[in-house]
C-alpha cells in the first residue's frame, strides 16, 4: 500500500492519528506533498515511514527546501511494486490544473500528487488523474485527510480518499502506461 499525504503544517511532531498514522506506519511507501514546515516534522516522517519520498512546499523551513527536491518522479514498477503507474509529486502552490496536467505529461505519470490547498479531491484530466491528499492535522475548513493507493489488477492503482478515523469518502482508479 502507498500513502500519500500534505499539508502537515506542524512545528515539533509529524501530528499523526488514528488511521492516518496506521497508514503511514504500515505502508510500503508513503508521499507527502510537502508543507512539513519544520525540519523536525519531516525527522517524524522519516521514523515512521518505511520509505519516505517527498517535496517542500511554500511553508517549509529554508533546511527543508534546500533538501528537498520541489518535484520528484516515481516510476512505481522500478521502485519494486507490480505497477505501471508513473507519479508526478508537487506541492502545487506555483501550479494551476492545467499546470499540474501539463507536468503530468511532460514526467510522461499518469498520477500527479499535489497538496497546498489543503482540500482533498480526485480530478480527471484526460488521461491522468490529478490527487490532493488534503491535510491530515491542518485541514482549514475542509474535511481532514490522506489517500491510500493499491496496486489493481493490470497494473493500475485503485485509491481511496480517507478521514484519519478510517471513513472512505471518495474511490477512485489510475490507469497504466501502455506498455
Amino acid at each position: 500500500m502507498i500513502a500519500v499525504v500534505s499539508d502537515t503544517h506542524g512545528s515539533s511532531d509529524h501530528r499523526l492519528e488514528g488511521h492516518t498514522a496506521d497508514a503511514v506506519r504500515e505502508a510500503d511507501l508513503v508521499l507527502h506533498a510537502g508543507d512539513f514546515t519544520t525540519k523536525n516534522v519531516f525527522a517524524g516522517f522519516e521514523r515512521e515511514a518505511t520509505d519516505l519520498r517527498a517535496v517542500y512546499g511554500n511553508n517549509d523551513a529554508a533546511e527543508l527546501a534546500e533538501h528537498l527536491p520541489a518535484t520528484r518522479v516515481i516510476d512505481l514498477a522500478s521502485e519494486g511494486f507490480d505497477s505501471r503507474v508513473r507519479i508526478a509529486l508537487c506541492h502545487g502552490h506555483e501550479h494551476s490544473e492545467t499546470a499540474l496536467s501539463l507536468l503530468g505529461r511532460q514526467s510522461n505519470a499518469t498520477l500527479v500528487v499535489s497538496g497546498h490547498s489543503h482540500q482533498p479531491g480526485v480530478t480527471e484530466a484526460g488521461d491522468l488523474v490529478l490527487l490532493n491528499p488534503g491535510s491530515h492535522a491542518d485541514p482549514r475548513w475542509n474535511r481532514p485527510a490522506h489517500a491510500e493507493l493499491d496496486v489493481a489488477e493490470g497494473g493500475g492503482l485503485d485509491g481511496r480518499l480517507r478521514e484519519p478515523d478510517g471513513t472512505v469518502f471518495e474511490t477512485f482508479t489510475v490507469s497504466p502506461l501502455e506498455k
